[in-house]
């Protein structure tokens, strides 16, 4: 396919909580609708195998060390990542992370620790996107914050969970307010329960079978339902497309 035909052609993305599970996939999947692509997260290992798979289905990546709650982490990785690709114009926020566990339970480090990743994580990233994108003040930027179905309705023995997707909804609203005018589209994906790395030891057992049995389609959504409302909200089709939420769930929340 010719690389003028390809969606993302000629943009810079990154990725943060790129070393696995959605983060990897839509890292693969941004380099081969054309973009060049900066996979971001702290494991280093997993970052180098995913630049190199890209790089062997003809992509172009580079792997940026970052920790998305360290306010100088996300500057230098964006810093990295611009000396590596060139300006960054499409931003997916994905870096997330879950403590199971009813609220009496769940330890008050460990609710820091989810506020920190996927609220903070998400707000630095955007803003330091932000920053520079209204510095350059050229190509239109894209930034896709990844939420959950969690941000909508409550999930089950994941209060602390929900609370920070619900944030992360919030936060997309009002940063696309902030910055309608300043060539910057910002907007929310709220998925479903797709299985990861992170989840499936959870859905392999009893309990987890029992939840899949309870959604109306009985199973768990593929990753690539995501993929053609991503590449849209990523790239210059979604040009009139700000401050909205978007949930694709399969059906769960029904």
């Amino acid at each position: 396919m010719p690389s003028n035909s390809l969606p993302l052609a000629g943009r810079t993305a990154l990725v943060t909580g790129a070393s696995s599970g959605l983060g990897a996939h839509f890292s693969r999947l941004l380099a081969r609708s054309g973009a060049a692509v900066a996979v971001a997260a702290r494991r280093r290992e997993p970052l180098e195998a995913l630049v190199a798979a890209i790089a062997r289905e003809g992509g172009r990546a580079a792997a940026i060390s970052m920790d998305v709650t360290d306010e100088a982490s996300v500057m230098a990785g964006f810093t990295a990542a611009e000396a590596a690709l060139g300006p960054i114009d499409s931003v997916v926020a994905n870096a997330g992370i879950s403590v199971a566990g009813l609220a009496v339970d769940i330890a008050a480090a460990d609710f820091d620790r989810i506020m920190a990743v996927n609220v903070r994580g998400s707000f630095l990233t955007a803003r330091e996107a932000a920053r520079r994108g209204i510095a350059r003040q050229t190509r239109a930027l894209r930034i896709v914050l990844i939420a959950s179905i969690g941000g909508l309705k409550a999930l089950p023995a994941l209060t602390a969970y929900s609370t920070s997707k619900a944030a992360v909804v919030m936060m997309g609203q009002g940063l696309a307010r902030e910055w309608v005018n300043k060539g910057i589209s910002v907007n929310v994906l709220c998925p479903g329960y797709v299985r990861t790395d992170l989840n499936g030891a959870w859905f392999d057992s009893p309990g987890g079978e029992k939840q899949i049995a309870g959604f109306p389609r009985r199973r768990l959504m593929q990753a690539e339902a995501l993929d053609d409302l991503l590449l849209f909200l990523a790239g210059d089709a979604s040009a009139a497309v700000t401050g909205s939420v978007f949930k694709v769930d399969d059906g769960q929340l029904l």
